[in-house]
């Protein structure tokens, strides 16, 4: 029986492959599931520097699995309680995503609504081909998208993600990048190739040190100005004399190679 989450290592990348074409490789409770456990050995394994989340088929992810979810609805004892705990299951894999110390990058061949453009939003990088899509529409059928707002509207203006979600109307890849959802809009041919070129020069720099800038990132953008420089100085003092940063400004002061690499 083929694995709903293809699992790899190449290089220093782990991929992740969500694989069920046939249901638009949603976000059902047994794919949360494996994904979740995917991250937590993606976040244990010090061997790889990088995360890289693909799909097979024309879609990458389109949200939840909305038939499951309506004969979840049906069983006299689930309801509110289980929808509770689908939608906390969910964030909890966003927030799974964000505290990785490794960068995740999403590749996005098709179309990305509802909970799968929360993914993309959530994701550190992402590059898209150029007949992605993005969407929340949710509203369309009377279920507003709440949580994947909290994403987007951290990544894009609040007046675009507003109408998004109340319109339920798609972005295209172009006007993903323009809008800073995406970073790279590329040809479906060369998609895979833009998103190893990327996670091979992540993969070239210091994994500590790209580990603490990835959490310093994210958590100075949630502070005031004031509160940012304090932590992200005492950030970069702590960086100044990790053993990795002292032999990388030698050799660049020295004009050599460096002597070790991870």
């Amino acid at each position: 029986m083929n694995s709903i989450l293809l699992h790899e290592v190449k290089d220093k990348s782990e991929i992740l492959t969500f694989n069920t074409p046939e249901k638009l490789n949603v976000l059902s409770e047994e794919m949360l599931k494996e994904l979740s456990a995917a991250l937590r050995q993606c976040a244990s394994n010090q061997s790889t520097h990088v995360v890289i989340l693909r799909s097979t088929g024309k879609a990458f992810c389109a949200g939840h699995d909305l038939k499951q979810m309506q004969n979840e609805r049906k069983t006299p004892d689930k309801g509110l309680k289980y929808f509770n705990r689908l939608f906390n299951q969910c964030s909890k894999v966003m927030m799974q995503i964000k505290n990785l110390p490794k960068p995740v990058i999403a590749e996005v061949q098709g179309v990305a609504t509802a909970a799968g453009c929360q993914l993309v939003a959530t994701c550190d990088i992402a590059v898209a081909s150029k007949i992605a899509k993005f969407g929340v529409n949710g509203v369309n059928i009377g279920l507003f998208c709440s949580t994947p707002m909290v994403a987007l509207s951290r990544n894009i203006g609040r007046k675009k993600t507003f109408e998004m979600l109340v319109t339920g109307d798609f972005m295209t890849a172009s006007e993903a990048k323009e809008s800073g959802l995406v970073n790279h809009v590329i040809s479906e041919e060369e998609l895979s190739a833009k998103t190893d070129e990327l996670a091979s020069k992540i993969s070239e720099k210091f994994k500590r040190v790209v580990k603490i800038g990835k959490k310093a990132f994210y958590e100075q953008a949630e502070m005031k100005l004031e509160n940012a420089y304090d932590y992200t100085a005492k950030i970069m003092a702590e960086n100044m004399v990790l053993d990795e940063t002292i032999e990388g400004i030698s050799a660049f002061i020295e004009k050599r190679d460096l002597k070790w690499r991870e």
